[in-house]
């Protein structure tokens, strides 16, 4: 399993987009991504996301850790 480490919530709002997430909002200090056919995600604008969060969003827009930083 790869690492999660040192990740801001901008760089995952970008990586996200690799998988065809939209930023759709911005929400006080969250960042919401919007997907026609995945969940919507809610992303802290932190300089670092604790990895179990990183790893929890992975998880509820139905992709793999591996498949998430092969995209990096």
């Amino acid at each position: 399993m790869g690492r999660l480490s040192n990740i801001s919530g901008k760089k995952a709002v970008k990586m996200f987009g690799k998988f065809d997430y939209i930023l759709d909002h911005h929400t006080g200090s969250h960042m919401i991504l919007y997907h026609e056919l995945r969940p919507t995600l809610s992303i802290p604008d932190h300089r670092e996301l604790a990895p179990g969060l990183l790893r929890g969003l992975i998880r509820r827009a139905g992709l793999t850790v591996e498949e998430f930083l092969k995209k990096k």
